[in-house]
């Protein structure tokens, strides 16, 4: 599916599929923690069940106001003790799918919002 967004002065996600992204014409086929400063790396985990704490520790230091968490093709929560430092610094957390989870971004970047999406793209 391709997105079509208005011209915003963040970087977005322009297009997506089961198990890619695209962003400024690049393809990203891995994990990938995108956000509206300017953060973009890469998310040291290939299926759900590498998830820890750590992840999303990792989130919360980099002190954004909301993070979405795409949990990949279908919707799975992270375990509560994995958000904990998310929770203690009062930073919000969403969980969507992927597809979900990058139009929000979109959307909320756009706006203006202080926010970080940590997509899950699940490799074999």
């Amino acid at each position: 599916m391709k997105i079509q967004p208005d011209i915003i002065g963040v970087q977005s996600i322009s297009s997506y599929g089961p198990d890619w992204i695209g962003v400024a014409g690049e393809r990203i086929a891995t994990s990938v923690v995108i956000g509206s400063r300017g953060e973009r790396f890469a998310w040291n985990c290939k299926r759900f069940e590498d998830l820890d704490a750590g992840h999303f520790a990792q989130l919360a230091a980099l002190d954004p106001e909301l993070v979405i968490f795409g949990s990949g093709n279908k919707l799975r929560f992270p375990q509560g003790h994995w958000v904990k430092a998310l929770i203690d610094q009062q930073i919000g957390i969403e969980t969507m799918d992927m597809q979900a989870a990058c139009r929000t971004y979109n959307v909320l970047a756009g706006e203006g919002r202080t926010v970080l999406v940590a997509l899950l793209i699940e490799t074999t």
